[in-house]
Order: C-alpha cells, then sequence, then structure tokens
C-alpha cells in the first residue's frame, strides 16, 4: 500500500479509454481502482459521477486520449472537473498517449495550435500537474502552465532488445525529426546510428531519399513514437533492407495503428513489431500481425505515480 508523507490519501481514476492498463498500474501501487461511472445518454452526452469520497485525497487520473479521440479527451475534462469540484486537493492527469500532440505549431496559415488548445482545456478544467509519455513533440511541455513530467517508454523497450542479444546492432531514425530519440537508444544500446532521410509527399504519404550511416550486414532496430498508419516506419524498413541490413526490427511507444497500418506492417520486411500499452490494442489485431507484441508500461507509470505522490523525484525515470 503507498503511503505518504504528507495527509493526503492516493487515489487513481480512469475513463473508458484504458481501464486494463489503469488496474494494472492499480495492482503495482497496491491500491484498489477508484470508483466511477462513466457512461452516456442516449443523446451522446457523456455523464459521469465518482462514487468514492476524494475530499482532500491526491487524484491520478488515467486517461489516453487515443481514438475515439474527441470522446476520451472529454472524459478526461468532465473526470478533473468532477474531482475538482469534490475537493480533491491535487488533481494529477495522467496522458499515456496525448492526442493532437501533432498540430503543435503553424506550419501554415489559418490553422489552429490544438495542441496548445488541448493544453489549455486539461488547465482550465482543474489538473494541478500532468504526467505524460513520449509526447509527440517536447515543446508541449511548455504549452501548459502547471507542472509536467514528461517520462519515457525507453526502459522498457530497451530492456526488450537487450534481452533479445542481438550483434552488430544498428539503431535507426526513420526520419530526420526522431534522430535525438534514436540517439538515446543507441547509446543506451551501445550500438551505431542510422537515419533514414525522407521527403514528405503529401500528408500521409512520404519516400525515402537516403540513408544515411552504415547499415549492410546490420541488425537494425528502428524506434519511433507511434505508429500511425505506419507508412514512414514501414518505408525506412524496406529501404534499410534494400541497402543490406541483415534483419530490421521496428520498436514505437504508441500503437495508433490506424488506416492501413495492419497491412503495411504484416507486409514490411521485419522480424517483429515491438509496442507498448500506452493504447489498448485489439486482440484482433496482435492475431492479424504475428509480428506484433505489446509490452506494458504500468510498471514505469506505476513508479513514477507513486514518486509523485510521495513528493520524490522522477528524474531517474526520464530518458
Amino acid at each position: 500500500m503507498v503511503t505518504t508523507g504528507g495527509s493526503m490519501e492516493l487515489k487513481v481514476f480512469c475513463g473508458n479509454a484504458h481501464a486494463d492498463l489503469a488496474r494494472q498500474i492499480c495492482d503495482r501501487l497496491g491500491i484498489c481502482l477508484g470508483d466511477a461511472t462513466v457512461r452516456k445518454f442516449a443523446d451522446g452526452e457523456i455523464d459521469i459521477k465518482v462514487n468514492d469520497d476524494v475530499r482532500g485525497s491526491d487524484s491520478f487520473i488515467i486517461q489516453p486520449t487515443c481514438p475515439p479521440v474527441n470522446t476520451n479527451l472529454m472524459e478526461l475534462l468532465m473526470l478533473i472537473d468532477c474531482l475538482r469540484r469534490a475537493s480533491a486537493s491535487r488533481i494529477t492527469a495522467v496522458l499515456p498517449y496525448f492526442g493532437y500532440a501533432r498540430k503543435d505549431r503553424k506550419d501554415e496559415g489559418r490553422v489552429p495550435i490544438t495542441a496548445k488548445l488541448v493544453a489549455n482545456l486539461i488547465t482550465t478544467a482543474g489538473a494541478d500537474r500532468v504526467l505524460a509519455m513520449d509526447l509527440h513533440a517536447a515543446q508541449i511541455q511548455g504549452f501548459f502552465d502547471i507542472p509536467v513530467d514528461h517520462i519515457f517508454a525507453a526502459p522498457v523497450l530497451v530492456r526488450h532488445f537487450q534481452e533479445m542479444e542481438l550483434h552488430d546492432l544498428v539503431v535507426a531514425s526513420p526520419d530526420v525529426g526522431s534522430i535525438k530519440m534514436a540517439r538515446a537508444y543507441a547509446n543506451r544500446l551501445h550500438a551505431d546510428l542510422a537515419v533514414v532521410d525522407k521527403r514528405r509527399v503529401s500528408g500521409d504519404a512520404s519516400e525515402v531519399v537516403n540513408v544515411i550511416g552504415r547499415v549492410e550486414g546490420k541488425n537494425v532496430v528502428i524506434v519511433d513514437d507511434m505508429i500511425s498508419t505506419g507508412g514512414t516506419i514501414t518505408n525506412a524498413a524496406r529501404a534499410l533492407v534494400d541497402r543490406g541490413a541483415r534483419q530490421v526490427f521496428l520498436g514505437a511507444t504508441h500503437a495508433v495503428l490506424c488506416g492501413n497500418a495492419m497491412r503495411l506492417l504484416r507486409e514490411a520486411p521485419v522480424q517483429s513489431v515491438v509496442v507498448t500499452d500506452t493504447i489498448p490494442v485489439d486482440p484482433e489485431k496482435l492475431r492479424e500481425c504475428s509480428q506484433l507484441r505489446v509490452l506494458t508500461i504500468s510498471e514505469l507509470l506505476g513508479e513514477a505515480i507513486r514518486r509523485i505522490h510521495k513528493g520524490q523525484s522522477v528524474s531517474s525515470l526520464f530518458l
């Protein structure tokens, strides 16, 4: 049982986005998941009631804003508002996956910065702090006017690849934007670094222009923060195989897996695709793609929650 040096009792709640992950985290913490009713009226409006007494509590809401994004985001905002009005002492929004993160800047005229809008909504709803994992853009931390703890799934994925005992290893970034992440993985795995240079053809399509780094005869691990439609990471895998890579493995934190992602992953020249459970993965998708494996980040998030609750540093959980 987690206790605190202060008087606040630890409470953990969730919406409908990923109840399994919330229960696993509570098991790690040695507490019961908080009792909350999250349902819909006949007209589609969301109705929420927290059934536990939360007055004076240190409450955490575990809710990835994954598809259906708008529904899960609204559940999160309503849960925050509910706990605030029920006099919780502190409310932390735990976002294993932060939706709308790709709109983090104005890359053309007359478009919103939706990541900032969502940050404002979470803050205005009454959250006191945020715990997020592998944000698509690190600068999103600065969009919040409340404390943000940004942790990474790297310890889980690195441990998996270390256990595989791969030799002649290269870590590859599927595009220029992921170089920093790939370099961090390469350092932990004592591997060389390669970069796949791509050119954006349209909003959801790209083509490989060049591969920077030596991959011929090497085992290559491609790492990214998410697999959405799967086009970028599978194109990168093909480019690496074409340039003589011995085996290619894919690793990503967030398994969005929309559009033709499952078909692209199934047909890609890769030995395995490893993701984490920041987003719930449909068992049917696991049956569709024999290479796909899901690792849990419940221990990592549980430890982060325990440290935040007890006022301890979470720096050692950073990449």
